[in-house]
């Protein structure tokens, strides 16, 4: 299983003063099989299962890199396509509801194709603004704390309305300028279309369920360990970070949904600790109670270099709005993680 069910059992525990609005709904999610997108569709599985009237779920993906579906027999009112979001799409039913969470979130997979990064931000989220207006429905756009670029350390922890010290031009800047034309264009339909929009930016989400191939830095670490290999840290290792996770940032995401205020833009993660890369190799290394090596190298090739030396959300808004408050200390959603892994990432050969 990508999920540990303790954590999808927390989802509903602590979003139950929200679940009634979920009740009924025609939901449409795109990305619907990536690493965030499968966590949606485990707990309206799950919600279906107690809930007066059921959700009716359609997900789709292209599966670029989505997971595949081994057996849809047991998602009842659910529906799976594979459609690219770039491609115009309509349905006959009502649709109540969109979630836009389709899009290539690893630097290491955008770097490979900025051209399809782009289009998924702005065609992807043009076709499902388009079918919102049609239908009258609520559109959630998954944007991203890149859209912040390198933070001005006087705004940290940063704001919603801070706009950001951002390059258009860069290896990075194909993700970061997509999702700031993708809100952009939420923008434009909810204050010319009366279109509800609300706009998700995730801080640094983790746990079970991330590709071991994601070559971001907690699946790049963790798949080290698992596999008894030194741990490479990249450039100083003084980057800080922190980190969101997973049952927390599935949580935020179901009150914006629900709850968002119309237009709006939320940050959703986590507020402390803010740790440098080095500090979180040490704390890995606590809880995995074997030895293991780090070592600094330089950026590969396939991964930007020009990131991020500091991320840290303010979640006010979020916690005054929605009533969000997340509950898993780093500590242990990385325990969760690394158990879940050592039963799940691929041992590989060595050479």
């Amino acid at each position: 299983m990508f999920y540990l069910n303790s954590d999808i059992n927390k989802i509903l525990n602590e979003s139950k003063d929200i679940l009634n609005f979920y009740s009924g709904k025609k939901i449409l999610i795109t990305g619907g099989r990536g690493f965030l997108g499968r966590y949606f569709t485990e707990v309206f599985y799950r919600l279906n299962t107690f809930i007066e009237k059921p959700v009716d779920l359609i997900v789709l993906d292209n599966l670029i890199t989505g997971e595949k579906l081994n057996s849809q027999n047991q998602y009842k009112n659910f529906e799976f396509l594979i459609k690219d979001a770039c491609e115009p799409f309509d349905f006959k039913e009502h649709i109540d509801l969109i979630i836009h969470a389709a899009g290539i979130a690893s630097p290491y997979y955008y770097r490979k194709k900025p051209i399809e990064t782009l289009d998924v931000a702005i065609k992807g989220t043009r076709n499902s603004l388009d079918l919102a207006k049609k239908h009258n429905s609520k559109v959630i756009f998954f944007s991203s704390s890149e859209i912040y670029g390198d933070p001005d350390p006087k705004q940290i922890p940063i704001k919603e309305n801070y706009r950001g010290n951002i390059s258009s031009m860069g290896p990075r800047a194909c993700y970061d300028e997509s999702k700031r034309i993708g809100e952009t264009l939420c923008y434009i339909y909810n204050n010319s279309f009366d279109v509800h929009t609300n706009i998700i930016r995730p801080f640094n989400v983790y746990g079970p369920g991330m590709n071991q191939k994601d070559y971001r830095v907690l699946p790049n670490f963790i798949s080290n360990i698992v596999n008894n290999k030194d741990v490479n840290i990249y450039a100083t290792g003084k980057q800080t970070r922190t980190y969101c996770y997973i049952s927390d940032a599935i949580e935020g995401f179901l009150r914006i949904i629900a709850k968002g205020v119309s237009g709006e833009a939320y940050n959703i993660g986590n507020n402390k600790p803010e740790i440098s890369v080095i500090e979180l190799v040490s704390l890995l290394q606590k809880i995995h109670q074997k030895k293991f090596y780090s070592k600094k190298i330089n950026y590969p090739d396939s991964y930007p270099e020009d990131e991020p030396q500091r991320r840290c959300p303010d979640i006010a808004k979020a916690k005054k709005d929605l009533n969000y408050f997340p509950k898993v200390n780093l500590e242990d959603g990385l325990r969760n993680y690394l158990k879940w892994a050592k039963n799940n990432y691929k041992i590989y050969k060595r050479n």
